[in-house]
């Protein structure tokens, strides 16, 4: 049976009959549904005298979820991306499916993005109110009140970042009055004007530096690929790696398994891996030999 069920007018055109009206569902024939995943898996590995004999279908769509979270983490080149204005509140939400970031990068006038750099030596600690004698306040439940801001989060939000620091490193001054890098200079981490940005991790927020006000900004997230129904695909690159991926979970959580078989399944396992990660690197020759061509051009330092 053909894989394709779709005329090229109804691919083209989507539901609605209308060109590219964002209801298509374009490029979709490079990944493979969990539903065809573990259909496919219980006509190849189970039955009778098969690998696996028996089991349920509900074990078989566990391990496929959990094949495609982990391929989504370091595997599936899949990431997702949101765009907003930073307000004067300069914070962003984490968004629902958020796992870890790729990167966040601001937008230039002339659509150009530009790295944003964490700041690793702030945070935003829960600040506690006191007295003006220096001791904690309680409320009517005898439970320590706490502020709304951190006063580390205000000086973070409120100091403006001096650019003229960046431009002239040599003056002595400045970089005793920054204290980047002690007496040997500039940090590297700190050579640039792009902003910066910290992750609170516990109230679910992406807090930028003050020169970010009304910037537009990209943040690039990994998440777990099992948001939504129509998340969990694959891509058929990968399509043999997560048989071999599922195969090897369910045998070895089975009691009676030999130690040999649960071997090989995990040594075709990770072969099956190496070959997705290979091709999924989409190396063309042609665009190695145009960067290759900077071979010939001197480095100084």
């Amino acid at each position: 049976m053909a894989l394709i069920n779709q005329t090229n007018e109804q691919y083209y055109e989507g539901p609605d009959g209308i060109w590219n009206s964002l209801d298509e569902d374009y490029g979709n024939y490079q990944f493979i549904s969990l539903k065809d995943i573990i259909n496919n898996f219980v006509i190849s590995y189970v039955g009778e005298g098969k690998i696996i004999s028996k089991i349920k279908r509900t074990d078989i769509a566990f391990h496929a979820q959990r094949g495609i979270q982990e391929f989504n983490f370091d595997l599936l080149p899949s990431f997702k991306s949101q765009e907003i204005e930073i307000g004067p509140q300069l914070y962003m939400v984490l968004p629902q499916d958020y796992v870890n970031y790729v990167k966040l990068t601001w937008t230039d006038n002339n659509g150009i993005e530009h790295i944003i750099y964490p700041a690793i030596k702030t945070s935003d600690p829960l600040p506690i109110v006191q007295d003006s004698d220096y001791q904690y306040t309680f409320d009517s439940n005898g439970e320590i009140i706490y502020a709304q801001e951190s006063e580390t989060l205000k000086k973070f939000k409120t100091k403006h970042r001096d650019e003229s620091y960046l431009k002239n490193n040599n003056n002595g001054e400045l970089l005793d009055q920054h204290f980047l890098g002690g007496r040997y200079g500039l940090n590297p981490e700190n050579a640039q004007s792009n902003g910066v940005f910290y992750i609170d991790q516990i109230r679910g927020l992406i807090h930028f530096s003050s020169d970010m006000v009304n910037r537009i900004v990209t943040l690039k997230y990994i998440s777990d690929g099992l948001g939504k129904d129509e998340e969990m695909t694959v891509h058929k690159f990968a399509e043999e790696a997560l048989y071999k991926y599922i195969a090897h979970a369910v045998l070895s959580t089975r009691i009676n398994t030999p130690e040999y078989i649960i071997a090989r399944f995990k040594r075709e396992k990770q072969a099956a891996r190496r070959n997705a990660k290979l091709r999924l690197s989409n190396i063309k020759i042609e665009e190695i030999t145009q960067v290759m061509r900077n071979k010939s051009k001197q480095i100084k330092h």
